[in-house]
């Protein structure tokens, strides 16, 4: 029997595709599954990027890029961030790495070794939490807040630095939660930061063209942070690209070299073709983009008033991405067990809260990544479900 080192035993998963391979297996039993349990946007790759994907391929670009990417997509990217943010930032620090997951696995294993705290948001995307259990480090969860809007609360996250915090990390519009960090929270905890200046951050920002009103905070624009701030984005949910897998972070230029480093020692380089592709999406048309998040915004319209019909959820409106977070508490069922019935017994594939952390218990992810009427049916049946569970009740009382 193989002996394995002791750290394996702290890596988690990301339960959105066990859902999707319980989901897959059910279907191929005839059983009619409709799947809001996975976090990727139902919309084909604009055909102008795929046009150049393949372009770069018919024009022999199948050999190894530099460890960094290549220079014009990170000039592409530099010009994305002013177009959106009027930051400027050098090419010399954007790190193209083959999906967003990438940037937090290097941020998490150069901070994280046992002793040494780092916090992350809860309920929050679940690789944070796996990745800092990985690396020896103890996790800090950060709660964000139902009431707030799925927002933290700056002065409780200051409050949680201690001298052995090493890492914050921020995502906000976030997964599960949809939830948007308003301006004003976010300038006080930048402003708190001054007093940790041993503190680095990582923010995650890969939905931070998906919101449906006012202007993304990005952290960029804070230059204090310039020397310790790591920002992870992509081309995954803004371009439906989830396949593509390509991502890349902003590294202060102190740490861009570990970075790099990390990057030859795993993966040596990003797939040329997946490059070229990233470069027609930043500087391509704008259209695709917001034809997507105007159906998102359809479907949201829809989704959210639709869930707090039903009885026993309440659910808040998202302010960004592409999920809905109610709270199920009043149903009387937990999280996972509300999980695996609507699964097995309604057809709908959903996501428990506490897959995201123990701070999303009492909760559901529903990715609204599906056509309205897909969600339509799919509210239906939760309903049908629900009122058979209060028949059953009665028939047993």
């Amino acid at each position: 029997m193989p002996i394995l080192a002791a750290r394996m035993s702290q890596l988690g998963t990301e339960s959105a595709f066990e859902v999707l391979a319980r989901a897959t297996a059910l279907q191929r039993q005839g059983r009619n599954i409709i799947n809001l349990g996975i976090g990727q946007p139902d919309f084909k790759t604009p055909a102008h990027i795929v046009e150049a994907g393949m372009k770069a391929l018919a024009d022999g670009h199948h050999g190894y890029t530099p460890a960094n990417g290549i220079l014009p997509l990170r000039e592409a990217v530099a010009a994305d961030l002013h177009r959106r943010h009027g930051v400027e930032i050098s090419p010399e620090r954007v790190l193209v790495v083959p999906g967003g997951k990438v940037t937090m696995f290097f941020a998490i294993m150069m901070f994280g070794e046992p002793g040494a705290e780092i916090i992350y948001p809860n309920p929050g995307f679940p690789i944070y939490e796996s990745v800092i259990r990985f690396s020896g480090a103890t996790p800090v969860p950060m709660r964000l807040h139902e009431s707030k809007g799925f927002s933290f609360d700056a002065e409780e996250v200051l409050g949680q630095i201690t001298p052995r915090t090493r890492l914050l990390i921020l995502n906000s519009p976030g997964n599960p939660t949809g939830g948007v960090a308003p301006k004003a929270e976010i300038d006080r905890l930048v402003a708190g930061l001054a007093r940790y200046p041993d503190v680095t951050i990582m923010s995650d920002e890969i939905y931070g063209e998906m919101l449906y009103e006012g202007a993304h905070v990005s952290l960029t624009t804070y230059p204090e942070l310039e020397d310790r701030l790591i920002l992870l984005d992509g081309w995954s949910k803004t371009y439906a690209m989830t396949g593509w897998r390509l991502g890349y972070g902003v590294w202060p230029k102190a740490l861009f070299p570990h970075a790099e480093r990390l990057a030859i020692n795993s993966h040596s380089c990003v797939n040329a073709s997946a490059q070229f592709a990233g470069i027609a999406a930043m500087t391509g048309p704008r259209e695709p983009v917001a034809r997507m998040m105007e159906a998102f915004a359809e479907r949201r319209a829809y989704i959210v008033p639709a869930l707090n019909a039903l009885p026993g959820f309440r659910c808040a409106t998202p302010g960004g991405a592409f999920y809905a977070f109610p709270n199920i508490t009043g149903t009387g069922f937990d999280s996972r067990t509300v999980q695996t019935r609507l699964l097995d017994e309604a057809g709908i594939a959903t996501v428990s809260g506490t897959s995201f952390g123990a701070l999303g218990d009492g909760n559901i992810r529903f990715s609204y990544a599906a056509s309205l009427d897909a969600l339509k049916e799919a509210v239906g049946r939760i309903g049908a479900w629900l009122a058979a569970q209060g028949s059953t009740a009665r028939r047993s009382a």
